[in-house]
């Protein structure tokens, strides 16, 4: 039995203490088939029309890639590879019925990245234009820089890199999509979110809305001395809106998010979205969360619902099962990790149920690739598996550190930098809570619940330096009694820390329930870097501290 919104709506038919609203709940990401998406395969999606890549203008700097790695070697360094990266992105918003905000930015560059005296070196340029007369003589340059801040980084390391051994792998691959982002006109989209905010707006009591979109395109050349050739496009989208209700007689607001996904995908994920028939709902649910009740804090039975529970995998399991994260060597932004990578195998994060897939192939996925920057085949592999921790996001360079605890010995495609001018290192693959073996609805949960919350949507987080102590908070709240949804609440969070979080988790959605959230803004290294990344997941149940976030009760 798969989840339906006909059956959610009519387990959420009852009365908000909002006035005069109509008796229907939201379209929740998890209620909507539309939503859906698969848990990952074991190999990366077919690619989409390779055609695209063949006028790409990283293609008429091919020659000069070549010969910076030609250079690098004649002076000194043992590997090299040269990423020739171009990006366009584009952000749109409106405010009520008006266009906020238009921006558009792009840049094109190449890294160049060494191992000279059995330590990394690295160093970009943006003057890769076949047509100037300096050209070779640029790459010369920046082959002896980065050759010499390997030698200035031998003389720091603990130990020199070893890179696993890997056959070149040559091919091309365009993430699948329907329309490019970049072919719909400014005002196109603009009429879209124009269309969404004006519904949104009608909705009585909502005083602003806000909608936007934002689109990017990803494309990269990867050139290896091993021979590896690697040519792949990638579009990611985020569409978003956001209804605000106003009370002036309560003295507050409130506001309501829509919990759609970005994706990696094209324009059809905005169309297939339709915020305008989705908004006079969010609409009501603001001022339904402007008029709810004040939850009672206390230990209790939380569901959370995809569209929430995404942005804690990434914080609770993402980020500390991060090798060098784990051993110490990333800690500026944003701590370090519990997890002892002498306890892989022993570590308890959960009891059975409790399995995390790590991959670069979810479809729709915003890290989905077929290649990673360090030219390694993607993959997906087990991080937990029945709550005990077996596995590392790794790394081409980082495999023989892990190699006696988990028997790798190719690394896990991990590696990504965000620009031309960024060092590729390792980054969060998309990381999924594989369903229930049972099949169990949202609906299902909440029959089987007889006091709890239903939490839903991404709301305020907070976690400590080593990613164990927790809160967060989501968008929408309804407390559960006897088995259905009874009425809305606000100000609602909930702490646990990450072990006794995950040991609580006694109910989990099945496949049918299985649904993406993810981010951009994935944040990490000195200086930041940002990764686009995924987690999908059904609906689970917990056992949490519940508070009260609000100034009053």
């Amino acid at each position: 039995m798969s989840t339906s919104r006909r059956n959610f709506l009519r387990a959420a038919s009852v009365a908000a203490g909002a006035g005069a609203l109509s008796a229907s709940s939201p379209r929740q990401a998890w209620a909507d088939p539309a939503g859906s998406r698969e848990p990952a395969p074991v190999k990366p999606p077919p690619s989409g029309d390779v055609g695209l890549l063949a006028g790409s203008p990283l293609l008429d700097a091919e020659a000069l890639a070549t010969a910076a790695i030609d250079a690098a070697l004649k002076a000194g360094a043992s590997y090299a590879d040269a990423r020739l990266v171009s990006w366009r992105r584009e952000s749109l918003s409106v405010r009520d019925e008006h266009i906020r905000n238009v921006r558009r930015t792009s840049e094109f560059g190449l890294g160049l990245r060494v191992i000279a005296d059995g330590a990394w070196g690295f160093a970009a340029t943006h003057r890769v234009a076949p047509a100037s007369k300096t050209a070779v003589e640029t790459m010369q340059a920046l082959a002896k820089q980065a050759v010499g801040a390997a030698k200035i980084n031998a003389a720091l390391r603990a130990q020199p890199v070893e890179l696993a051994p890997m056959s070149p792998l040559v091919g091309q691959w365009v993430a699948p999509h329907g329309v490019d982002p970049f072919t719909v006109s400014p005002k196109d989209k603009a009429d879209v979110l124009i269309a969404a905010t004006k519904a949104a707006l009608a909705v009585p009591g909502v005083l602003h809305a806000t909608a936007g979109v934002q689109a990017q395109r990803e494309e990269k050349l990867f050139l290896s001395s091993e021979g590896a050739r690697i040519h792949q496009l990638m579009f990611r989208i985020l569409p978003s809106l956001s209804a605000m209700a106003v009370s002036r007689r309560l003295g507050r607001f409130a506001s309501r998010n829509h919990e759609i996904a970005p994706m990696l995908a094209g324009w059809e994920h905005v169309t297939d979205a339709k915020l305008d028939l989705d908004a006079p709902q969010i609409g009501e649910d603001a001022v339904r969360k402007l008029h709810a009740e004040a939850v009672e804090p206390g230990e209790q039975t939380v569901i959370l619902a995809p569209s929430n529970l995404w942005l804690t995998i990434h914080e609770s399991i993402g980020h500390p099962t991060e090798l060098d994260r784990a051993l110490g060597l990333e800690a500026n932004y944003a701590g370090t990790s519990f997890m002892d990578p002498a306890k892989t195998g022993s570590l308890e994060l959960g009891g059975e149920p409790i399995d995390f897939i790590a991959d670069r192939t979810q479809p729709g996925g915003l890290a989905t690739c077929a290649w990673d920057d360090d030219g390694a085949a993607t993959e997906r592999w087990d991080l937990v598996k029945d709550g005990k921790l077996v596995d590392w996001q790794t790394t081409r360079d980082q495999a023989h550190w892990i190699r006696d605890k988990t028997g790798d010995k190719d690394g896990h495609a991990c590696s990504y930098g965000d620009s031309y001018a960024s060092v590729a290192f390792q980054r969060m693959p998309n990381i999924s809570l594989m369903p229930g073996k049972e099949g169990y609805t949202t609906e299902d949960l909440i029959n089987a619940t007889e006091d709890g919350i239903l939490i839903s949507g991404r709301g305020s987080w907070s976690i400590d330096h080593q990613r164990y102590n927790f809160q967060f908070s989501g968008q929408q709240f309804w407390k559960i009694e006897k088995g259905r949804l009874a009425r809305p609440l606000r100000d609602v969070a909930y702490q646990a820390n990450t072990v006794d979080f995950w040991k609580s988790c006694d109910m989990l959605g099945g496949e049918g329930s299985f649904r993406l959230g993810g981010s951009f803004g994935d944040g990490k290294g000195e200086p930041g870097q940002r990764n686009a990344v995924s987690h999908g997941c059904p609906p689970a149940r917990f056992r949490v501290n519940v508070v009260n976030t609000g100034e009053n009760s």
